[in-house]
């Protein structure tokens, strides 16, 4: 702990925020992961139970069990169970109008990430920044109106001081982009896993408009 207490000390005030960021970070990746894993967002075999019903025409059965599941499947599977038997655009629009606004809930805090990816690089330079202008300023005044030699070993420490933030940043950003990407990619997948499963139910939840669009025309006809 006095190791990691000097190494921050060493990197000056903007260590603190570097630090803050990477703790930020690391739960909201741990907490995302946890909360979009396969069988919490789309659980299969309670799907498969919920399309058994359906194909039995026990669609509000399966709207009841939809409604008394967390899941955000079951949430737009439950959308489209309230309008069984209408017409396959209306169920459609249904499925989708919740579906986005699961996939956005899913998608929540991820960008966290992202924005902790792109500032914590730049509080490291800014760091550095800061660090060399103090070891320039420290130099000059070593010197001071004699034009005497600089000391190395002073130079030399205030720089490796200095660029310490900036690879302290870059340590947090790289991990944080990473996690930022896997995220992203988890939550488009797990969108179109919940798409197909829609996309199952709607030919059994639709009752197609076209024959009564045909039937109404043969009456006019008549």
């Amino acid at each position: 702990m006095s190791e990691l207490f000097a190494f921050l000390k060493q990197g000056g005030v903007l260590m603190v925020p570097i630090l803050a960021f990477s703790v930020v970070a690391l739960t909201v990746f741990i907490e995302r992961v946890v909360a979009l894993r396969g069988g919490r967002v789309i659980p299969r075999d309670f799907l498969q139970l919920v399309r058994k019903k359906v194909r039995e025409g026990r669609a509000p059965e399966a709207l009841t069990l939809c409604e008394g599941n967390r899941s955000a499947a079951s949430v737009v599977v439950a959308a489209g169970l309230r309008h069984a038997g209408r017409a396959r655009d209306v169920v459609k629009e249904a499925f989708e109008e919740v579906g986005r606004i699961e996939v956005t809930h899913l998608g929540r805090f991820v960008e966290v990430l992202g924005t902790i990816a792109a500032v914590t690089p730049l509080l490291g330079l800014l760091g550095t920044v800061v660090g060399m202008i103090d070891v320039f300023r420290t130099v000059v005044a070593e010197v001071g109106d004699a034009a005497g030699p600089v000391n190395p070993a002073s130079l030399a420490s205030g720089i490796w001081a200095a660029l310490m933030t900036t690879a302290a940043g870059l340590s947090v950003a790289i991990p944080a982009f990473l996690g930022y990407k896997y995220l992203l990619s988890r939550v488009d997948r797990l969108a179109i896993e919940m798409e197909e499963v829609c996309l199952d139910l709607l030919d059994l939840l639709a009752v197609d408009a076209e024959p009564t669009v045909t039937a109404a025309k043969e009456e006019g006809e008549a």
